[in-house]
């Protein structure tokens, strides 16, 4: 008898990790909470975008909304900007993204995000976040009055998503819930 107490052991260690591992998984309902909320953020970053581009927008407005942009990142995240001109694809950290966006050199910019959807389902992944990735289109068109410049782009982007389980304090309880993070933002195509 004494020689299968370890083995009872081992399939109690065993059996506890496996509900402990499921009591992590997301459930039918949630994850499509979570994908409606990680869609509205990448639709909320899309108008952020348009609004620190626009040349319309007033500098300390379009700094407050590059502090509201940043906080849909995970940390070290980035985005790609692409050209027609160029085949190389630069990327950048996001806020120095957003400052260079802010100080492109046309009197008129016009940025539209469409076509939002997965491209991959979440995906679970060993530290225990999911990981998707949501395509986008983005039509550029930046216009010049003087020099009568007029430069337009579409370029297909790859946002990865991250939904991690999160904790915070509410009157003195601690409350779990699942937040998403938007990640690197990969140019996958330019076209005129």
């Amino acid at each position: 008898m004494k020689k299968y107490i370890p083995l009872f052991l081992l399939l109690f260690l065993a059996s506890a990790t496996v509900s402990l591992a499921q009591s992590d998984n997301i459930s039918p309902a949630r994850k499509q909470a979570i994908d409606s909320l990680a869609l509205e953020k990448v639709k909320d970053l899309s108008k952020y975008i348009s609004i620190i581009g626009s040349k319309e927008t007033q500098f300390s407005e379009a700094n407050r909304v590059m502090d509201r942009a940043e906080e849909l990142f995970a940390p070290g995240a980035e985005m790609g900007v692409s050209t027609l001109n160029r085949k190389e694809i630069a990327y950048y950290k996001v806020r120095r993204y957003f400052e260079r966006l802010m100080a492109l050199n046309y009197d008129r910019v016009n940025i539209s995000w469409y076509d939002i959807h997965y491209i991959s389902d979440l995906e679970r992944q060993p530290d225990g976040r999911y990981v998707g990735v949501v395509t986008v289109y983005q039509r550029f068109e930046g216009t010049s009055l003087e020099s009568g410049l007029n430069y337009r782009d579409t370029t297909k982007k790859d946002i990865t998503i991250y939904v991690e389980k999160k904790q915070t304090q509410i009157a003195g309880r601690t409350i779990e819930f699942w937040d998403v993070m938007l990640g690197d933002i990969r140019v996958t195509e330019t076209s005129a």
